[in-house]
């Protein structure tokens, strides 16, 4: 029975919040691992991991003894100022990707922007692309974030709907699609930008060598390739970096949500040096992008993924779970896409849409969040144990069954 202990932040929220959200009904006061607990006591089992960014679970306390130390020291200081941080994290970012330089900010549409601006000026400078005709070709069904910029060239109209005019020099082709992204291919363009697995979009896979493809493509035409794993990256598909299943390394990196621990905005681009070298004082900043706090997190973030083995439970949890998915046999389920703990599960709309799905499945205990209405992302922590990810995977499939058995809707 639902009290005014949830009512009250529910009342609240719907009150005083923009409406740019639509929350499922539940209001969450505690998280430890791969579970979350709402004010009347209820314990989850956390299938979304915040998109990610709670990739090492909830009050790690390994991520919690970092924060603590580390403000107790020195927070912000202000990047005018070197920190005894600030290296030793970026340092260990470079080794990790096998790129150069990075260059540390909050979020992950923030960090987007940078490999924009990079992108850009490297093309002018390096490439030497005529003065402001340069071009970066993204794909259909992208999703990088919600600035100005960023939704200027996002196919979702949802996204778009009045808030140009856009800014120019974007040109998009379909995701998967290599001769397309060939014949898109000009004197001024400066960088490809795609996410390597589709994550928004519904966890869409591009068809095997296809970033293998990109990569030949943006040698044979000195086009920059520039990678968005702020989802996909830090362990999330089963290997430190999606880019790594396909044997390439790209010229530009984007990374961000796990990079913080699930307790920070913590993000970075990371490239190579001709690339990162375009950037000279003034040309870019941010106050607290690379604080001495956020630099002990992510510092951190990054060793405890390879102490406590994560990106190896990642593959091994993954597979598992892609194949529970694919032994259910209710026609509910449409289709199963996805890589590690990160799937997609399409819901076919003659039985339920996704969000109703999900709603059933929060009354059973299981946290998870539809997409685009058909889809019910499952990306649990890393850190989840077996059992209790059978336990959420045992709960989608009665609640597929139970939707499969419901009357088909009327036919309007």
């Amino acid at each position: 029975m639902t009290t005014s202990k949830t009512r009250t932040p529910i009342e609240l929220e719907e009150r005083h919040a923009a409406h740019n959200y639509e929350p499922l009904p539940v209001v969450l006061t505690r998280g430890e691992r791969a579970h979350l607990w709402d004010v009347e006591g209820r314990r989850y089992i956390d299938m979304m991991s915040a998109y990610s960014a709670a990739s090492h679970g909830h009050a790690h306390p390994r991520i919690l003894a970092a924060v603590e130390a580390q403000a107790r020291r020195l927070a912000v200081p202000s990047r005018a100022y070197y920190s005894d941080r600030l290296g030793p994290f970026l340092a260990e970012l470079c080794r990790r990707t096998g790129l150069d330089a990075a260059l540390p900010m909050n979020t992950g549409a923030e960090a987007v922007e940078t490999a924009i601006k990079a992108a850009r000026r490297w093309g002018y400078r390096v490439k030497g692309i005529a003065r402001d005709r340069a071009e970066i070709i993204v794909a259909e069904g992208n999703f990088h974030g919600r600035t100005t910029t960023i939704v200027g060239f996002s196919s979702e109209p949802e996204y778009r709907a009045d808030f140009g005019p856009f800014t120019p020099g974007f040109r998009a082709v379909p995701f998967g699609d290599l001769p397309a992204m060939a014949a898109a291919i000009t004197p001024h363009t400066a960088a490809v930008l795609i996410e390597p697995i589709q994550g928004e979009a519904g966890i869409i896979v591009p068809p095997q060598g296809y970033l293998a493809g990109v990569r030949a493509l943006c040698d044979a035409h000195g086009v920059l390739m520039i990678l968005d794993e702020v989802q996909s990256g830090l362990g999330r598909t089963g290997a430190w970096f999606a880019f790594e299943h396909e044997n390439i390394i790209p010229d530009g990196l984007i990374l961000g949500k796990a990079l913080g621990g699930g307790v920070l905005p913590v993000s970075a681009f990371v490239g190579l040096a001709e690339l990162m070298d375009v950037f000279t004082p003034g040309s870019h900043g941010s106050t607290f992008g690379g604080n001495p706090l956020a630099a002990a997190v992510g510092l951190e973030a990054l060793r405890v993924i390879d102490d406590e083995g994560l990106v190896e439970r990642s593959r091994v949890l993954g597979a598992h779970m892609l194949s529970r998915l694919g032994a259910m046999k209710t026609p509910a389920l449409k289709a199963v896409r996805g890589r590690g703990l990160w799937v997609g599960a399409e819901i076919d709309p003659v039985h339920a849409g996704a969000r109703d799905v999900c709603l059933r499945l929060l009354a059973k205990g299981v946290l998870s969040k539809d997409t685009h209405g058909t889809v019910v992302r499952l990306a649990p922590p890393l850190v989840i144990e077996r059992a209790d990810l059978d336990r959420a995977l045992d709960a989608l499939e009665e609640t597929l069954h139970e939707v499969a058995r419901q009357p088909e809707p009327a036919v309007a």
